[in-house]
């Protein structure tokens, strides 16, 4: 009988985060999400890069009742640029809660992520002197935050926790994921997004970016 060679699948290799931290110094507010989804899915080189990904089309109608407001001409990737420009008028930090993963399925599925290292909220907040406010968007963007700052009860989708860190008190917010995996309409979920900006007292802007 022949034999039966067993082949062995190459492990899953760690990744490094792509992308800087985008943190304007005078930002009041830290987002932060799991990790960037596979390269070949980016339309642009920033945070929430994926098309399909529908957390740009949440800030254009927050902010400005337009769900294509950070749509690009091409209608197939955003304006990277006003994009930057919106957030750091209004104080609004990015980054993930991961430095360093595995990808156990080799996709952007957040339940197949496995986090080696996670991000170094000392450093980053010791970057932002006057953030007060953490925002997840997700469920293990969340659940790595509370461990990041030990504190056990994991607030509803939509609501949040007050905390202190590093002698800093910091409201956290868990938001629901920007996914269109996620089980909420684009609607439902603008909503969440709108009335948790509102509480942070960030408004609609008066001007218009990159239009």
């Amino acid at each position: 009988m022949p034999l039966h060679q067993t082949v062995l699948k190459p492990a899953p290799i760690a990744e490094r985060h792509p992308l800087e931290p985008f943190l304007p110094s005078h930002a009041k507010i830290l987002m932060l999400g799991s990790f960037p989804p596979p390269r070949e899915r980016w339309t642009m080189d920033f945070y929430y890069p994926n098309f399909q990904n529908d957390m740009w089309r949440i800030f254009g109608i927050v902010f400005f009742d337009d769900r294509d407001y950070f749509i690009a001409s091409n209608a197939k990737s955003f304006k990277e640029a006003a994009i930057r420009q919106f957030l750091t008028a209004k104080g609004i930090a990015l980054y993930d809660t991961a430095e360093k993963v595995i990808r156990q399925k080799g996709n952007a599925s957040d339940q197949f992520l496995e986090i080696v290292t996670p991000v170094d909220l000392q450093k980053i907040l010791s970057l932002l002197p006057l953030c007060n406010t953490i925002v997840t968007t997700g469920q293990k963007a969340t659940e790595t935050l509370m461990k990041l700052i030990a504190f056990e009860q994991i607030p509803s989708v939509g609501g949040y926790i007050d905390t202190t860190y590093l002698n800093r008190t910091i409201r956290c917010y868990r938001m629901p994921s920007s996914s269109r995996a996620y089980p909420k309409s684009l609607t439902d979920k603008a909503t969440a997004y709108r009335q948790m900006f509102i509480k942070c007292k960030i408004e609609k802007p008066l001007l218009s970016y990159g239009k």
